[in-house]
């Protein structure tokens, strides 16, 4: 039963009390912003940024941020009341909501589609958010007086572990509409958790700790103590112990922050027995304290102390004569050059005139290495933000950038997000990654350009780093607009590695080949790895094989729900989509025509990792792909023991290729590079030259020359001899050629319009009329398509894609958009075409 709401209005005779309404944004998809009234009594309530609780439709309660407040009332509807203020001051700033504007004019979607993306979902409640009982919570301790109906709800939660109420539930357990309050006040004093889905159920970190009960403080108590546990040794020891780590009678403070109960009962000399003894017979006290999920969180103080080198500070010096200039400037350092310690000086000088710091990273994988390090300097200071942190601890972060408690945020693209409204420096690590591109859902925006937009709006500067710019950031610093700051060698005395290419071609040929190895490849990885180096293997597809084949009647298992055959992963025994997640058990025969002739075609991590096992069984071969990475420390653990050298070989897909340090690693094989290289996408060359030179980057990094062999059955391709000369400039000016040639990005923009319905011929004419109305629009040179993509079929959708050219003025690009808005609502007008969904993905990657 959903519970809907009646709010009476407020009694009042005054005449002079001043009718408020707000506009609020909703996390919905919706064009407009919806407008409520205020009570009266709530007037001194409303805060801009602030968390609103109302009432949309006939049955749903939402949380909404308040945008605006004025007075006048809106003209189309009745305007409903607010229900509840959760916040009394702004957990979305003035900054933000700016931002959120602009990304929803810019990448054409709606403020509510923003909202929905940049707000933690602990931070989004509704009719079926959850509470449950602090884990900290007794009723008995409480110094705070519960109401009868606060009473009511804490006793139903305390009737059993892990009990939870969604927001209906408590309105009809208390009969009441304005219940909203009730919940406010008992999180207010610490009895009740909020939380979204079950799955994000709030589970605080916990440590349990011990100390001296209060009445063996006094001296003469302590001694009788001693006496009585003569006879006792364990417990005396475990008692001694404490005392040595808590010396209770020059720091009673120390005594009632008490010891971690671990340290005790894990120590060999110690009888965990005994220390439970202790706490059974009252000389113990056991407590529970909440702590911080984040390391470090009680030290401060820098920890790591380094000096840059003479050309780090060469170039240190010149980013800041830049910052003098430019806003925006291009820190291109070729791989191993020392960007980061620059980062990080820079950090220090921007923390040290008071400025807030974001710091951007592509991969999660990237943040798991460098935070330890930028931990040790920033200490407490530093916060981090990505996605395989549970929801709680995005919140935390959240609210940690809104207290001032992390003036220094490391994080992928999801940062941009975070409520700062102080910022002196956004530094942008591997610039040229697509992982800053979100794809689905809306916003379908780029990290990097979003935080230049916000840096400009705050007044911040930026610095870019990559040692393969992308050649739309590089044709700025060309173009005078950003300043370019330079690393041609890599720090220390290391030089960048020897790149062999070899034939896969003539050695197949030759019949040659070790499964899908070059003898090449194969020794030079025994050589490294008799010398106890280690070898880093790129592969750009996960799994075991791509397909499996039915060799008497050519069968391919193909995706019910897809364009595209299904992979198949060894380790699960199963067949499995990577575009929907569909999956299929293995089969013994096939179906088509009963032959148990099945054969695996291609290779995927899985099998490099299955078969150096074999070839190499003295190997530790390690995988990271996104099949070993689902938990949330798994990448950690995998860089941890690659990093201590537990591990020998790391196979991997892209992950392997963005910015990891490692000191031992004298040895890359790209194992299939042309499946990088032949892909039909205008940015295919320039992505295969920026993976093969960062991949390759990854080698000889500390001093031991390193080599990197590519295998490829076309080593005559144009490409390779840039990579191997690590030559970005001219591969710059044979791609920005081809660029102005073609009207591709720098020089034009982009705008990808994708038509997607479940009966393929009503999306074809849906994308016709869609094409058409654009053509009326804005002629016929800046439209082309429609056309089915490579993959025409995705969820049971089928795809049709049109794709927009525009000039890069910014007067002739917002008319466009709004031109193609009103051709794309045409075609949603049209009832035939009801279904059909449209997509708008401005700067596609």
């Amino acid at each position: 039963m959903s519970l809907s709401f009646d709010f009476a209005l407020p009694e009042t005779t005054a005449t002079d009390r001043i009718t408020l309404f707000v506009d609020v944004i909703l996390p919905l998809p919706l064009p407009k912003l919806y407008t409520y009234r205020v009570p009266y009594e709530m007037n001194d309530e409303v805060v801009i940024g602030g968390r609103v609780i109302v009432q949309f439709g006939a049955k749903r309660t939402l949380s909404c941020i308040v945008a605006a407040v004025h007075e006048a009332p809106p003209a189309q509807y009745q305007a409903k009341y607010i229900l509840e203020f959760i916040d009394d001051a702004p957990v979305v700033t003035q900054p933000q909501l700016k931002l959120f504007r602009w990304m929803a004019d810019y990448y054409m979607c709606t403020l509510g589609e923003v909202i929905n993306a940049a707000l933690p979902s602990a931070l989004k409640l509704s009719s079926e958010s959850r509470i449950q009982l602090h884990p900290a919570f007794v009723a008995e301790e409480n110094p705070y007086p519960l109401s009868e109906q606060e009473e009511r709800i804490i006793s139903i939660l305390s009737s059993e572990e892990g009990k939870s109420l969604t927001f209906t539930e408590v309105g009809e357990l208390l009969g009441i509409s304005s219940f909203h309050k009730v919940i406010k006040s008992l999180m207010q004093k610490d009895a009740i958790f909020l939380f979204e889905h079950l799955a994000d159920k709030y589970t605080p970190k916990v440590v349990k700790k011990i100390r001296l009960a209060h009445h063996f403080i006094e001296e003469n108590a302590l001694e009788e103590l001693f006496q009585k546990l003569a006879s006792k040794p364990k417990q005396l020891d475990v008692l001694m112990r404490y005392l040595q780590r808590v010396p209770v009678y020059q720091n009673l403070h120390a005594n009632h922050r008490g010891l971690e109960k671990a340290y005790l009962t894990s120590s060999p000399h110690l009888s965990p027995s005994a220390v439970n003894t202790l706490i059974k017979n009252g000389v113990l006290e056991q407590f529970d304290v909440i702590v911080s999920r984040f390391p470090l969180d009680d030290e401060p103080e820098a920890k790591l102390h380094f000096t840059l080198s003479e050309a780090q500070t060469a170039a240190r010096d010149q980013v800041l004569t830049f910052f003098g200039e430019k806003d925006i400037v291009l820190l291109h350092g070729v791989t191993g050059a020392g960007k980061t310690e620059i980062y990080i000086d820079l950090i220090r000088k921007a923390l040290d005139g008071g400025g807030q710091v974001l710091y951007l990273l592509p991969e999660i994988a990237l943040t798991a290495q460098i935070v330890t390090r930028l931990m040790r300097v920033f200490g407490s200071r530093l916060g981090v933000y990505h996605s395989k942190f549970s929801d709680n601890e995005r919140v935390e972060v959240w609210n940690g950038v809104l207290s001032g408690r992390f003036q220094v945020v490391v994080g992928v693209r999801s940062a941009v997000f975070l409520p700062f409204d102080n910022l002196a420096l956004i530094i942008v690590d591997e610039e040229h990654e697509s992982s800053y591109k979100q794809y689905d859902p809306a916003p379908r925006y780029n990290a990097r350009e979003v935080a230049l937009m916000m840096a400009n709006y705050q007044g911040a500067k930026t610095l870019l780093g990559s040692a393969t710019p992308s050649v739309e950031t590089y044709y700025q610093t060309r173009a005078g607009r950003y300043g370019l700051v330079s690393l041609t060698k890599r720090f220390g005395e290391a030089g960048l590695p020897e790149i062999e290419l070899v034939d896969t071609r003539k050695t197949r040929e030759a019949k040659k080949m070790y499964n899908h190895f070059t003898p090449e490849l194969l020794t030079e990885i025994e050589t490294k790895l008799s010398l106890k180096e280690q070898v880093i293997l790129f592969q750009n597809r996960r799994g075991y094989s791509p397909f499996i084949n039915c060799l008497d009647c050519g069968w391919i298992p193909k995706c019910k729900n897809c364009a595209v055959s299904l992979s198949y992963h060894k380790h699960s025994h199963e067949l499995r989509c990577h575009y929907c997640g569909y999956s299929d058990r293995m089969p013994v025969e096939c179906p088509a025509c009963g032959s148990r002739n099945l054969k695996t075609v291609g290779f995927g991590t899985e099998k490099i990792e299955d078969d150096l096992k074999i070839m190499l069984p003295a190997a530790n071969v390690q995988r990271m792909d996104l099949d070993t990475t689902r938990a949330k420390n798994s990448y950690q653990q995998i860089i941890s023991d690659f990093e201590n050298q537990t591990t020998n070989v790391l196979v991997g897909t892209q992950m392997v290729t963005k910015g990891l340090d490692f000191a031992n690693v004298s040895l890359v094989g790209i194992i299939n590079a042309d499946s990088i290289i032949h892909y039909p996408d205008f940015r295919a060359h320039e992505r295969a030259f920026q993976m093969f030179v960062q991949v390759s980057g990854r080698a000889g990094r500390k001093g031991k020359k390193g080599k990197v062999i590519i295998q490829t059955g076309d080593p005559q391709q144009v490409i390779f001899d840039k990579v191997i000369r690590n030559d970005y400039l001219e591969f710059y000016e044979y791609e920005i050629t081809q660029r102005r040639e073609y009207g591709f990005p720098p020089f034009m923009r982009v705008i990808r319009l994708t038509v997607k319905h479940m009966d393929q011929g009503v999306g074809e004419q849906a994308a016709i009329l869609l094409t058409q109305e654009l053509v009326e629009r804005l002629g016929r040179e800046a439209v082309l398509g429609p056309e089915a993509p490579y993959i025409f079929r995705i969820r049971n959708f089928y795809l049709q894609e049109i794709t927009i050219k525009l000039d890069r003025e910014h007067t002739v690009l917002k008319q466009a958009k709004i031109q193609i808005c009103e051709a794309m609502n045409v075609v949603k007008d049209q009832k035939e075409f009801k279904q059909a969904r449209l997509v708008a993905d401005v700067d596609p990657m």
